[in-house]
Parts: C-alpha cells; structure tokens; sequence
C-alpha cells in the first residue's frame, strides 16, 4: 500500500509530464502558424508585385502605341503637306508655261510654221489615208494655209499619197484662254486629228502637249510610309 508521498510525487510528475507536452504542442501551433503566414504574405506580395508588372507593361505598351500613332499622324502630315506644295507649284508653273503658249500663239509667224510641224506629226500618229482635223475657229485660216505643205511633207516621209485632210466647220476646238472667262474650256491651239470613223483620235494640240511634257519632266514623289505597325 503506497504512501501518500509516493502518490503525490507521481501525480507531481504526471502533471509536469503533461504540462510540458502542452507547452511543447503550443510552440509546434505557433510555428507552423508563423510559418503557414510567413507562405501566405509571401503569395500576396508575389500576387501583387505581378499585378503591379502587368499593370506597368499594359500602360507602357499604351504609351508605346500611342507614340507610334502620334508619330505616324504626324508622318502623314507632313507627306501631304509635301504633295500640297508640290501640286501648288506644278499649277503655278503650269499656269506660266499657259501664259507663255498664248504668246506662242500670238505670232503668227512661228505659230503657223508650228501648225504645220503638228498636223505632220498627227498625220505620222495615225497613217490614214484620210483623217479629219479640228482646230480652233480663229486658227482655221492659218491651217488652211499650210494643209498643202503639211500633206506633202507627210506623203515624202512615209513614201505615200498625199492624205486627204477634211477640215470640221462644225465643230471647233474651244478658243484661246481668256481672264474673263477662266472656268470656261479653252485650248492655247494645235490640232486635233480622227481617223474617218472616228475610232482614232489624236489629241496634239499646245495644251495636251504640255501636260506629256509636265508627266516627263515631274520627279517621282517623295516616298513615304503611310502606316506604323503597332
């Protein structure tokens, strides 16, 4: 039969046994839960450093693509502020080079040997044996006045008969440019020249003959890029 010291100093041991057993399973909680927030801060401060790196790659890739539009409207603009220059002084050039067709026209005497050289060049054009021509209505004595030559000249070149050249009355060519009338059609002079049915026609008068020469002699545009891959 145990005393009751005996009984006591186990009861104390059991009751240390359990209390450090206690103590021991609070710390394992405590770490693992210390741990367990240590992996969970560590997912939300990974989650929100990627949130904040696509929120900066989206915004910078906005501004990137808002700089390639800005760049591109502004390309555009300048090409067509180019064109625009450029057109301005062809018509410009154009309108002096007009001007200086009427002189032509006004002399008689070159105007007339012009005349000749363009109905020979129209009658070379078309190779018919007989061709009507237009001509402006205050040009009609001047042409008359070199068919003839102008015929012959061709028949000697292409080793044929004399073509036969019948002059429209009905139908002229518009007249001179004048100030007054700027919007109306005009023709600065040559000739107009059709085959008999009318399915060739060969326009060489001043002013179709100034626009070849302005196609001709015009450098190509600049050359821009009208677009920006974004």
């Amino acid at each position: 039969k145990m005393d009751e010291g005996n009984v006591a100093q186990q009861l104390k041991q059991m009751t240390d046994f359990i209390r450090l057993e206690a103590v021991e399973k609070a710390f394992e909680i405590e770490a693992a839960a210390a741990e367990e927030f240590q992996i969970e801060k560590l997912q939300l401060v990974e989650a929100e450093k990627k949130k904040i790196r696509q929120d900066y790659e989206k915004k910078e890739k906005q501004v990137d693509i808002k700089k390639k539009i800005e760049y591109s409207m502004q390309l555009n603009a300048s090409r067509i502020e180019v064109l625009q220059a450029q057109d301005d002084l062809v018509k410009s050039v154009m309108d002096s080079a007009r001007k200086e067709l009427l002189y032509q026209s006004r002399d008689h005497q070159s105007y007339k040997k012009l005349l000749r050289i363009l109905i020979v060049q129209s009658l070379l054009r078309l190779k018919e044996s007989a061709v009507i021509l237009r001509c402006r209505k205050e040009d009609l004595e001047l042409v008359e006045s070199v068919l003839e030559s102008a015929r012959n000249e061709y028949a000697e070149k292409e080793n044929v008969y004399p073509p036969e050249i019948m002059v429209d009355r009905h139908v002229y060519l518009p007249p001179a440019p004048s100030h007054y009338k700027e919007h109306d059609l005009s023709c600065s002079g040559g000739v107009v020249m059709a085959s008999q049915d009318g399915k060739i026609v060969f326009e060489n008068t001043l002013d179709a003959r100034l626009e070849v020469v302005f196609r001709k002699k015009l450098p190509e545009p600049c050359s821009y890029p009208t677009q920006v891959h974004l």
